[in-house]
């Protein structure tokens, strides 16, 4: 494989990255600028500076198509004797049924559990025999579903005879789906002891609403009703070759791989597929604090955030600047403010996600419940200042170059590689899209990263969830905002309001 890079700033990169990945949140104080958090810790030290900026020009993707529809993709990668795949079906969780949430995710999960060939147990046992690894998923508001297997090249026939088999064949045996509901509903009431799943659940639902995005975990009376017979029929309406496409990255080339795919997918049949609408997102609503009760919980769990942007919108490197400048890692303004400085969490971070449709732009920390107060006021103020001030070259400089050499190192990982093109291919980004990736973080502005502060973290419409005791905290909650206090199902508590 060929990716030329410049070897000097790699290594400066991976120096750079090693420290980042070293400390979690229960590590030390990062090195990192003076001054970066006027708030933060004092820090010593500086990140490697060096002004090259990253070049590199990734392998092109061959593509072929089988007459049934089927694209095929290959990366051919030498290093190694090895393969990883990925069956990418173009239908996930956004198909669902809006009765039957769910069942893309229920469909991906229960492949493996049996086919005209195979029982459940003959699929594990093969797997094991040939040292593969596998995994089917989907999500509630996904665009795909996908089906992976990775292994040794020498293992290829035997592994797309069992894979072709899973994704073209599953029987959803009545006796696994039974076991699948079961061990299902479990999982869902152990969540839900869980403050940090009762806080994302939240914030979901009260930015997204009955968006398939609002839901965090399929509703238990979808779990209930699951048959077979609907995951059958999911399957036979979504899982078809002109529905998907076949990303491959491994020790081969196009014209040795083509003949053993059209062996085994060349008779899959093709079908028309429904199309799929994508909700429209919710109007934001003006800022309010939804307080879950969980009586003698010594921490409250703190999730806020707005509605984002798109996975293609022009600003998606803006956002990915600042937000990694606010909170992307341990050397983001919230660790240092809520952490180092203050001493209120183990960590303190933010987050964005962008799909099709708008993604979230949030925050979260788990606080200990007497400094409940002074951690919002601390959140508030490093979302404020964000807008208010632009950042110091230097703090723009590092974050550039943790982003960019994060990506360098992302290209020595197969399985990332193939991420890429996979994103590359939903979002139907350009052919040089990730050869100029550093191109396009390095040419981030400071005034961008106000810019899209100012014009995404509009404080008046932050939605603010926290999980904690009422009692003790929700006094000091009112100080930010109306309030609404639920139980851990969502429901009104009024005698606590």
């Amino acid at each position: 494989m060929r990716i030329r890079i410049t070897v000097s700033f790699c290594a400066m990169l991976v120096l750079s990255l090693s420290w980042v990945r070293a400390q979690g949140p229960g590590g030390s104080q990062m090195p990192g600028p003076t001054g970066q958090s006027l708030k933060g810790a004092v820090i010593k030290g500086k990140a490697p500076v060096n002004r090259e900026i990253l070049r590199v020009r990734l392998p092109r993707p061959q593509e072929a198509r089988l007459k049934n529809g089927l694209e095929v993709i290959l990366l051919e990668d030498h290093r190694l004797p090895v393969f990883t795949m990925q069956m990418v079906i173009r239908s996930g969780g956004l198909a669902d049924p809006p009765d039957h949430r769910g069942l893309a995710q229920f469909t991906a999960a229960l492949l493996r559990e049996g086919t005209k060939r195979r029982t459940s147990r003959e699929i594990a046992e093969q797997l094991d025999t040939l040292g593969i690894t596998f995994s089917a998923t989907s999500g509630l508001s996904s665009l795909t579903s996908t089906v992976s297997i990775s292994g040794l090249i020498e293992n290829l026939e035997e592994a797309l005879d069992l894979f072709a088999d899973i994704i073209r064949h599953p029987t959803f045996p009545p006796e696994e789906v039974e076991r699948y509901k079961t061990r299902t509903l479990a999982q869902l009431q152990l969540q839900r002891s869980l403050p940090q799943f009762l806080a994302q659940e939240r914030f979901n639902r009260v930015l997204y609403g009955e968006h398939p995005a609002g839901w965090t975990v399929p509703p238990v009376e979808s779990v209930r009703r699951l048959t077979s017979d609907a995951l059958a029929r999911f399957h036979a309406t979504h899982y078809r070759p002109n529905n998907a496409f076949l990303a491959v990255v491994g020790d081969m080339t196009l014209r040795d791989l083509l003949p053993k795919i059209e062996r085994f997918f060349g008779d899959w049949e093709p079908a028309e597929i429904p199309r799929v609408e994508i909700p429209s997102v919710a109007v934001q609503s003006s800022r309010k604090i939804h307080l879950i009760h969980r009586p003698q919980s010594p921490q409250t769990v703190i999730q806020l955030g707005v509605l984002g942007i798109t996975r293609t919108d022009p600003d998606y490197f803006a956002v990915l600047l600042a937000n990694h400048i606010l909170g992307g890692g341990p050397t983001g303004r919230l660790f240092l403010n809520l952490r180092e400085d203050k001493g209120y969490t183990y960590g303190a971070y933010s987050s964005f996600t962008s799909s099709k449709f708008r993604g979230v732009w949030g925050a979260s920390a788990a606080v200990r419940t007497e400094v409940t107060e002074g951690a919002m006021r601390e959140f508030l103020y490093e979302l404020q200042r964000l807008r208010d001030e632009r950042v110091s070259d230097e703090e723009l400089e590092n974050a550039k170059r943790a982003l960019v050499g994060s990506f360098a190192l992302s290209l020595e990982r197969p399985q990332e590689l193939l991420q890429n093109i996979i994103t590359q291919k939903i979002y139907n980004l350009p052919a040089d899209y990730w050869d100029t990736y550093p191109q396009k973080v390095f040419a981030i502005t400071a005034r961008d990263v106000q810019r899209v502060a100012q014009k995404y973290l509009d404080l008046t419409q932050l939605q603010i969830v926290a999980v904690g005791d009422a009692p003790r905290i929700r006094e000091v909650l009112t100080k930010f905002g109306p309030i609404e206090v639920l139980d851990a199902e969502g429901r009104p508590l009024s005698a606590l309001q």
